[in-house]
């Protein structure tokens, strides 16, 4: 794997996996883009910026959250994000 084709998953425990980065689609048209908040300070802005840029494409979106940044995904909204949306854009803003 050379670099930038390569994203760390950062959810092991003991150390992190390479995995191939997938190719981003074509186009956004017809699919629905899933907005993650993470619990971090304003990352709620920043999505609400997000959410009314989609929308006004006239984008289907659909938004989650954890309670909190320390708070895994899986616990909270990873099953829903991965059976309902085909791409997803998180938050992470302080």
């Amino acid at each position: 794997m050379t670099e930038g084709t390569a994203l760390r998953d950062p959810t092991a425990e003991i150390g992190s996996a390479l995995r191939q980065r997938l190719a981003p689609p074509e186009s956004l048209d017809g699919r629905v883009i899933g907005l993650l908040d993470i619990g971090k300070e304003r990352s709620d802005e920043f999505l609400d910026h997000i959410e009314g840029l989609l929308g006004a494409r006239g984008l289907t979106v659909k938004r989650y959250s954890k309670p909190s940044p320390t708070t895994l995904a899986a616990d909270y909204c990873a099953p829903a994000i991965a059976t309902e949306c085909d791409v997803v854009v998180e938050g992470l803003a302080d």
